[in-house]
């Protein structure tokens, strides 16, 4: 994204109230919710896991905010409803339960009354033998992180190998966007790290598991990617006041698929955290609670807020900051396959990076200003002289 030039005056006022006031209130409601669900142990259960979720998620929003600044502001209205409620419901709540549907091959209404209902005394099974709720989405883990992160790691090399005006690690990213120029490389890196973590990190029985889901998170990021480009091209119009263009904003199926592409992003984002959770505990109420209600609320407003305050144009590298957070998390899950990572190291990777792109941007901006203040400066008016 090349920097653009700062001006305040030229964004409408952002109103924070608004923007993060739903999220707030439905804080409020999760907890009174948690409260009478499971007094207060699940009140504490369920603002830690809302932190958790954005801690580990602010990348996410960085990267959400570059995508809906390009829809329209219908299509924004649809991410933030139908979208919430996708990220509520589809990935915090159902999607456990159909891991454990496919995997342990119980019927969903079975699955959520393992979950309702663990052994006694934390054990990880009943008395019968069978499995406990935590323990089906535990063994789960290496197919969850092989799709998750392939998908991840696909959206970082894409990233990272295209030639860009702006540039942050330039001793690094401009001779792998050099490299970029081979085509399909993205590809050829993903997919050759795929058997290498299968033949090193996946354990015997979990080897071919790990090899398709990897391949199909790398399809899946190659078709949703695919639809998006097929059906979105960037157009600028002149501006009214003669300034410079702006970009039109995608409606229709081009918003329709950016909108897939999000939803699938924010899947991808949240298989750390669904899993995490089950450290803290295994309860889907009020995992659907903390991550949903609250980490999934506030992630949303976070986002918009970036689009509304236009900070991704302020700092410009924050987006090459998120994008290397996506990297590493895409390692982590790789390498979670077989070690377990704890979530607290995964947090602060993604917090390093963004952290160090927001300061960075800032000294650039503060060069930039002293720069145009001496060029400036240096202007003297000549006085005329007589002939």
């Amino acid at each position: 994204m090349a920097h653009v030039v700062r001006n305040a005056t030229e964004r409408p006022p952002i109103v924070v109230v608004r923007i993060f006031g739903v999220s707030v209130l439905v804080t409020i409601g999760s907890l009174i919710a948690a409260f009478v669900y499971d007094s207060w142990q699940g009140v504490a259960l369920c603002a830690i896991l809302g932190i958790l979720e954005v801690s580990l998620s602010f990348d996410n929003a960085v990267i959400n905010a570059t995508v809906l600044e390009r829809m329209s502001e219908f299509w924004q209205k649809i991410f933030l409803t139908v979208g919430v409620l996708i990220a509520v419901f589809g990935m915090r709540l159902i999607f456990p339960l159909v891991i454990v549907w496919v995997t342990a091959g119980l019927n969903p209404v079975r699955a959520f009354d393992l979950a309702l209902n663990p052994p006694a005394n934390g054990a990880e099974r009943f008395p019968d033998g069978s499995r406990s709720y935590e323990t089906i989405l535990t063994d789960a883990h290496p197919q969850i992180a092989a799709f998750g992160g392939m998908f991840l790691f696909m959206l970082f090399l894409n990233f990272i190998l295209a030639e860009r005006d702006t540039v942050w690690l330039a001793w690094f990213e401009k001779p792998l966007a050099r490299l970029g120029k081979l085509d399909q490389l993205a590809v050829i890196i993903a997919g050759g790290s795929l058997v290498l973590m299968a033949e090193f990190l996946a354990e015997d029985k979990d080897r071919s598991t790990v090899l398709v889901a990897g391949i199909l998170g790398l399809i899946t990021y190659i078709a949703v990617d695919g639809l998006g480009s097929l059906f979105h091209t960037e157009q600028f119009e002149e501006s009214a006041d003669g300034g410079p263009s702006k970009l039109v904003k995608a409606t229709g199926k081009a918003a329709f698929f950016l909108f897939l592409y999000l939803e699938v992003l924010d899947a991808s984002f949240s298989f750390d955290g669904v899993i995490g959770a089950f450290a803290i505990t295994a309860d889907p109420i009020i995992i659907a609670l903390g991550l949903g209600f609250i980490g999934a609320m506030f992630v949303r407003s976070i986002t918009v807020y970036l689009v509304r305050a236009g900070t991704l144009s302020e700092y410009r590298y924050l987006e090459h900051g998120a994008h290397w957070a996506i990297g590493a998390l895409a390692v982590i899950l790789f390498v979670s396959v077989r070690f377990h990572i704890n979530e607290v190291v995964t947090g602060l990777i993604g917090v390093f990076f963004i952290g160090a792109a927001f300061l960075t941007s800032v000294l650039a901006n503060k060069r930039d200003d002293g720069d145009s203040d001496a060029a400036t400066g240096s202007r003297v008016t000549q006085p005329a002289t007589a002939d």
